[in-house]
């Protein structure tokens, strides 16, 4: 009798254990559930985010990765560069000092690579410039580069060698016209009043014909724009490319 009531009592206690345990998996929170509750609350991106982000993070190493990076190139001396003014520079009106622009008209490239595409602003100055005399003193005219701009970059300071032009010399004009004059004065003297006449047609004759010189000796350089020129680097110069 005590054996069969014991097997009912643990009969009972088996069964009261298994409602308890039941009953608290049944109130336990559905952590699943609610952190997606939670998340869809708060406007956050559910558990794929993370996936995208490290996505997007692999984007952006490759296109970093892709991109060619930017390194520098040096021009040698004696590197040619070929311009075209874009202004007009004349020994009449410029002055030492002044500053004038241009383009390249042929691309810098060294060593194959192109530093400086065709088109690409110059800039430059008037180191000597002299008007030209009536009588004596022919025109002269020297520039050089200061820099260059290659498009979508910084300019780039460089030193070129002077490009210069000097006008012809007036002398043996002046020489011919005035003695050309003389001449002729003394011929016509000559006719006129016999040998002094000559003598003083020869004098009137030199004085026209210097002033004859002098009123068209003037002759200036001009260089229009589109004038092509062409330097030299007289030093190195540096150029940052992609």
């Amino acid at each position: 009798m005590n054996t069969k009531r014991a097997i009912q009592a643990l009969a009972i206690a088996f069964t009261l254990a298994v409602m308890i345990g039941c009953q608290s998996a049944a109130n336990q929170p559905d952590n699943t559930d609610t952190s997606s509750s939670t998340a869809a609350a708060s406007g956050q991106p559910g558990q794929p985010a993370p996936l995208t982000h490290r996505r997007d993070g692999s984007r952006s190493r490759e296109s970093a990765q892709s991109a060619p990076a930017a390194r520098t190139v040096t021009a040698p001396a004696g590197t040619s560069v070929h311009v075209r003014l874009s202004t007009e520079l004349n020994t009449g009106t410029a002055a030492a000092g002044s500053p004038f622009e241009g383009t390249l008209s042929e691309p810098l490239v060294v060593h194959g690579v192109t530093v400086a595409p065709q088109g690409s602003l110059v800039s430059g100055r008037v180191t000597n410039v002299v008007s030209s005399g009536r009588l004596k003193r022919p025109p002269e005219i020297s520039l050089m580069l200061t820099s260059i701009a290659p498009e979508g970059r910084p300019a780039t300071s460089i030193s070129t060698s002077t490009w210069s032009e000097s006008g012809k010399s007036h002398k043996k004009r002046n020489i011919l016209m005035t003695g050309g004059g003389a001449g002729l004065g003394a011929l016509v003297g000559a006719v006129a009043g016999g040998g002094k006449g000559a003598a003083i047609g020869g004098l009137v004759g030199a004085a026209g014909g210097a002033g004859a010189a002098y009123a068209t000796g003037k002759k200036e350089i001009d260089l229009p724009p589109e004038t092509g020129l062409t330097f030299r680097l007289s030093a190195p110069a540096s150029f940052t490319v992609q």
